[in-house]
């Protein structure tokens, strides 16, 4: 199902209230919030437009370059954009007679009525995202699409995106989709790219049917920003004004990216005035019970979610005085005071999950899992009696409440459970990885192809083969150290580097407390800098990926960067089993938190019922 209107359903269904929040408005009933969300700011609303831009393709500039102009309609859409894939049946593509755009991977509401269909939070159904056909045969590209909503919340250390940490900035990242392989354009067609998206930037004139749900307007008026007859609600801000007649292909490219940067980065979940995620059972449960629902200033997310955790347990379990008599001769009576537990959504009329097919509901089962989640290992060795008892998940050691994530980067085992699925057990371990220096000196061999290196054969970035040992997905390793990623290499260095000196101090971390110049100045100081260099750190980096959030998880199946996974309780399983190969020293550059995870059989539904808690409603 598409919204009639555009411009209102996004905000409509993930309802962001950080504007608000950094304005010092509050919005505290769904009227309100609704009210906050047909009032985007213009650079918000213009940056939906570009994000739904269905032009900017290579496919169009084929369909341009046989005499067509900007501004007709494809006779024939793509043949990618005819079918969404899914982890099931194709599901019939929502732009089928359009080309590639940046919506066809990061899916919201299109297929909520659709057999086999349901809400998206800006992800695809694809196991690994679709991308045009062009001469190198491609399809598939290497990685599943993640959701967009949250991933560019603030976090200490500044942003790093992708599942391989490639950027360090959202505009980065889009200019690289818009002339990239998920836009049909080859390495080494960048140029072109630019061009073709600043010649649809200058042509367009208003009349197509996605200009008339943004006020018909052309691109060039709106950029220019001073045309009396241009709506307030599509007036840009000066920063974000340009003259479209003077420009450069490349400044209209770089004004373009900016839009839909600012566009992404408020996709966000919806919070409360005091900026608490407040439409989950979760959220609810812990707003129910008055329990802390985010850090106290100063306090890191470890430390809240230790704390948390600790308060749960003294309402569950503590117990208070009431007097009968204030005569002290007569006996006292003790009460235990119970959880609150949630059995409907209080933000809907009948209760339920507006689009989920599941029980608004917290109760036992999902403390249960709760318990499990944020439960932390002891010092204790790992005895078998210690692993039979269960009931410790250590997922608290990467996803931190309340984002879920602890914005860094692990090794969960997924990529080697992949190749030896295909070439059989211990196949990973042994296969042969490059140390920095050979596989700097042989960069087109080993490393990806890039606008600088458009002929790199990037076995390390590719989907594992039956018919070709050694492609594989080595994540972060393709990127850290690569010269063609300068802006986040800072960022990775600081991250790699600190697990690398907290090894062996579980749920320890050196960047906590540290800003990012004292953390600098500390790794490269004599004692550490040979712990922290490229070449002592790349081998930390093999099959290391980006930990995803897990709010509205139920709303981006297939699960992991390759999509491996469709149900959460195959997720939990799997970490059971990467554990397992953890402590049995079997996990090749393994992260060392798996280790401290210890369930059993009972222990997997709890768990699941958890992370379905943590799912979100929309308002």
């Amino acid at each position: 199902m598409m919204f009639s209107d555009r411009r209102t359903h996004r905000r409509a269904l993930f309802v962001a209230v950080t504007f608000s929040l950094f304005m010092g408005i509050g919005a505290t009933s769904p009227v309100a919030q609704a009210q906050e969300a047909a009032a985007d700011p213009p650079e918000i609303t213009i940056g939906e437009r570009l994000f739904l831009e269905t032009r900017f393709a290579q496919f169009f500039q084929q369909f341009l370059a046989s005499g067509a102009g900007v501004n007709d309609p494809l006779p024939a859409g793509d043949p990618v954009m005819d079918k969404t894939v899914t982890i099931g049946e194709p599901l019939p593509g929502p732009f089928a007679g359009l080309s590639m755009n940046c919506r066809a991977c990061h899916l919201v509401d299109e297929h909520v009525e659709t057999a086999g269909g349901k809400m998206r939070t800006y992800a695809d159904f694809s196991r690994r995202s679709p991308v045009p056909t062009r001469t190198d045969g491609a399809t598939t590209a290497p990685r599943n699409s993640p959701s967009l909503v949250n991933a560019t919340l603030p976090r200490s250390g500044g942003l790093l995106l992708h599942f391989d940490a490639e950027f360090a900035m959202t505009a980065g990242l889009v200019e690289a989709t818009f002339s990239g392989r998920n836009f049909g354009w080859l390495p080494g067609e960048q140029a072109q790219a630019i061009a073709h998206l600043a010649r649809v930037v200058r042509g367009d004139d208003g009349t197509g049917p996605l200009a008339q749900d943004f006020g018909g307007l052309p691109y060039a008026v709106i950029l220019k920003g001073t045309d009396p007859s241009i709506p307030e609600e599509f007036r840009l801000p000066e920063a974000f004004r340009l003259n479209v007649a003077t420009a450069s292909d490349t400044d209209i490219f770089h004004a373009v990216a900016n839009l839909v940067s600012a566009y992404t980065e408020g996709l966000v979940f919806s919070r409360d005035e005091n900026g608490a995620f407040n439409l989950s059972p979760y959220g609810v449960f812990l707003e129910r019970n008055g329990l802390p629902r985010k850090p106290a200033p100063q306090e890191s997310p470890l430390e809240y979610s230790r704390r948390l955790l600790a308060s749960i347990e003294r309402l569950e379990h503590g117990d208070r005085l009431s007097w009968v008599s204030h005569n002290p001769h007569k006996k006292h009576r003790r009460h235990h005071r119970h959880l609150k537990f949630v059995k409907r959504n209080p933000a809907t009329e009948d209760g339920t999950f507006q689009f989920h097919d599941q029980p608004f509901r917290f109760g036992r089962e999902e403390l249960q899992g709760l318990k499990i989640f944020f439960a932390e290992p002891t010092r204790a060795p790992f005895a078998s009696e210690s692993l039979r008892r269960g009931k410790t998940g250590n997922c608290v050691a990467c996803h931190q409440a309340p984002t879920f994530t602890d914005f860094r980067l692990h090794n969960t085992g997924t990529t080697q459970a992949e190749y030896d699925r295909i070439h059989g057990t211990g196949s990973f371990t042994q296969l042969r990885i490059p140390d920095l220096r050979e596989r700097n000196a042989a960069h087109d061999q080993y490393l990806p192809a890039t606008e600088q290196h458009p002929h790199a054969l990037g076995p390390f970035r590719e989907i594992p083969s039956a018919g070709h040992p050694g492609l594989t997905d080595l994540g972060v390793w393709n990127v850290f150290a690569n010269p063609d990623f300068p802006g986040s290499q800072r960022r990775i260095r600081r991250i790699l580097c600190a697990e690398n000196l907290s090894n062996g101090l579980p749920g320890h971390s050196l960047l906590s407390g540290q800003t990012d110049d004292s953390f600098d100045r500390i790794i490269d100081s004599a004692p550490f800098a040979g712990r922290c260099n490229a070449q002592a750190l790349l081998p930390a980096s093999i099959a290391v990926f980006k930990t995803p959030g897990l709010r509205d998880l139920g709303h981006s199946a297939p699960y992991m960067h390759n999509g491996q996974f469709d149900t959460l309780e195959q997720i939990v399983n799997f970490y059971r089993e990467s554990s397992n190969f953890e402590r049995a020293g079997r996990l090749r550059n393994g992260d060392r938190e798996l280790g401290g995870i210890r369930l059993n059989d009972q222990d997997v539904a709890p768990l699941a019922a958890f992370l379905r808690a943590l799912n979100e409603d929309y308002e």
